[in-house]
């Protein structure tokens, strides 16, 4: 296996794990954002080939098996000093935001995740370990991250990597179709 950091022509990969990582929330904020008629990967994959930006492919790794594109770790440094939700922020996202400022100053693990047909092979096990090079190399001492009540598998890895349960909110829904009910956060001290 080789991890390695991501290009801006893995976009396509990209767009890909950040959906499946959320259920389907980015598509389904893509596809509002576009409008009829506009192509949501297409809006997602420019926003993964960014330059700057959370989503930019230079915040992601991919693990690779076998010389093709496998699994995608994607974080950043969360804000130290959270800023206030904007009242005007979709309520879908609201609890999200919560999860995040319960942990200021981490490095935050947004997307984690493994084509299907590569699970099974230690891919996200590996990236969680590159997830701690990259934040002690940032000079953060905790990792959080996020996941869905309903990700069994990646809840077992969090848990027997030594991530802690910390809090949980509701999953807003409206019009997303999801079978998720509970956001949980997890955080743990990078030694």
């Amino acid at each position: 296996m080789l991890i390695r950091k991501a290009t801006a022509a893995d976009a396509g990969h990209l767009v890909h794990f950040i959906n499946m990582a959320a259920d389907d929330l980015p598509l389904h904020f893509w596809t509002k954002s576009v409008g009829e008629g506009g192509d949501p990967w297409a809006w997602g994959q420019e926003r993964a080939a960014r330059e700057t930006g959370n989503f930019s492919y230079r915040n992601a790794w991919l693990a690779e098996v076998d010389g093709k594109v496998a699994a995608c770790l994607l974080g950043y440094p969360a804000e130290t000093e959270p800023a206030p939700i904007d009242p005007d922020t979709p309520p879908i996202f609201v609890p999200l935001l919560e999860l995040e400022a319960l942990a200021p100053g981490s490095w935050y693990l947004n997307v984690l995740a493994t084509y299907e047909n590569f699970r099974g092979r230690g891919c996200g096990r590996a990236l969680l370990a590159q997830a701690e090079d990259v934040a002690r190399q940032a000079g953060l001492s905790t990792i959080s991250l996020i996941a869905a009540d309903t990700h069994q598998d990646a809840l077992r890895l969090y848990a027997a990597s030594g991530y802690h349960e910390v809090a949980r909110r509701p999953v807003v829904k409206q019009d997303w179709a999801v079978d998720a009910s509970e956001w949980i956060l997890f955080t743990k001290p990078v030694l």
